[in-house]
C-alpha cells in the first residue's frame, strides 16, 4: 500500500511551489474584477420584436464583451422579450455606439430607455462580507471540530481549507479569469464542501486511534484510515464533479466562472483532504512521519 503520510514532501512541495507561483501572480497580476466590483455601462433597450440573450451576446462577443450581463425584461420566463438590459464593464460612447449600431443592424430596430454608467454594486462591501463569512464559518468549523474531535484536528482541516481558497485564487489570477458576486458564492461552496471530505477522514482516524495497537506506527494508522475512506471519497469527488463538469462545459457562458471556481475548489479540496490534512495533524502532534 502506498504511504500517502511517509511520501508527503512530496505533497508538500507541490502545494507550496503551486501556492507561491499563484501568490506571486496574485501580487504582479492581480485578479480580472467583473462589474459588480468596478462598475459598468447599463443599457436598457426595448426591441420592437422579441430577442433572446443568446442572440444579444453574439453581437455583445464582436466587440469583445461577451461576459456581459445580459437580463430579459419578463415576467412569465420566456427565452425571448422585447425589453433587454444589458450591463458591460466600462465603456466609452464610441464603443457603445458601435454596439447599438449592430444590435440594430442584425436584430431590428428599439428604443433607448436608459444609458448610463454606473458604480460598483457591491465592491467593497462585498469584499469585506465575503471574507467575514469565511472567517466566521473557519471560527465556528474550529469549534465545532474541536468539540468532536480535538484542537490540532480543527487547525489542520483549517489550514487545508485556507490552501482552497488559496488555489482557487490562484487559479483565476493565472488564468485572468473575471471574478464576479457569483465567485464569492463558488468560494463559500467550496469552503463548506472541502471540510466534508476531510472531516470523514478524520472521523476514520479518531475511530482507529481508539483500537490504535502499540505495534502499528501513527503514521501507518493514518495512512490505513485515508485508504479506508478513499472509495467513498472518489465516489463523492466523482459524482459531485461530473455535475459540476457538465455545468461548465454545458451551462452558458454566465455562469461559467462560477463552475470552473467550483471544479478547481472541489479537486483541490479533494486533494487537501487526502494527501495534506492527515499529515498535518500528525505534525502538529508533534510527530515524524514513521513515529
Amino acid at each position: 500500500m502506498f504511504s500517502i503520510v511517509k511520501n508527503y514532501k512530496i505533497f508538500f512541495s507541490i502545494t507550496i511551489i503551486f501556492l507561491l507561483i499563484g501568490i506571486g501572480s496574485m501580487l504582479v497580476r492581480g485578479f480580472n474584477l467583473g462589474i459588480d466590483f468596478t462598475g459598468g455601462s447599463i443599457m436598457d433597450l426595448s426591441f420592437n420584436k422579441p430577442v433572446t440573450v443568446a442572440e444579444v451576446r453574439d453581437v455583445l462577443k464582436e466587440h469583445d464583451l461577451g461576459n456581459s450581463i445580459i437580463q430579459l425584461e419578463s415576467t412569465d420566463g420566456a427565452q425571448s422579450a422585447q425589453g433587454v438590459l444589458i450591463r458591460t464593464v466600462v465603456i466609452d460612447d464610441g464603443v457603445r455606439r458601435a454596439v447599438m449600431d449592430d444590435l440594430k443592424n442584425k436584430l431590428g430596430e428599439f428604443q433607448i430607455q436608459r444609458v448610463e454608467q454606473v458604480g460598483a454594486t457591491i465592491g467593497g462591501e462585498l469584499i469585506q462580507q465575503a471574507v467575514m463569512a469565511i472567517v466566521l464559518s473557519w471560527v465556528l468549523m474550529i469549534g465545532y471540530i474541536t468539540m468532536r474531535f480535538e484542537f490540532k484536528f480543527a487547525i489542520a482541516a483549517i489550514i487545508a481549507l485556507i490552501i482552497d481558497v488559496l488555489v482557487t485564487l490562484s487559479y483565476f489570477s493565472l488564468f485572468h479569469m473575471e471574478m464576479d458576486s457569483s465567485f464569492v458564492a463558488a468560494l463559500l461552496t467550496v469552503v463548506g464542501y472541502s471540510i466534508n471530505g476531510t472531516i470523514v477522514i478524520f472521523d476514520r482516524i479518531r475511530e482507529n486511534l481508539k483500537i490504535h495497537r502499540r505495534s502499528e506506527s501513527l503514521s501507518d494508522m493514518i495512512d490505513n484510515s485515508i485508504w479506508q475512506t478513499m472509495t467513498r471519497t472518489c465516489y463523492t469527488v466523482g459524482t459531485s464533479l461530473f455535475a459540476v463538469v457538465s455545468i461548465f462545459l454545458w451551462g452558458g457562458e454566465t455562469i461559467r466562472n462560477f463552475s470552473f471556481a467550483m471544479l478547481v475548489g472541489f479537486g483541490s479540496g479533494a486533494y487537501t483532504s487526502i494527501f495534506l490534512a492527515g499529515p498535518l495533524w500528525l505534525f502538529l502532534r508533534g510527530k515524524k512521519a514513521g513515529e
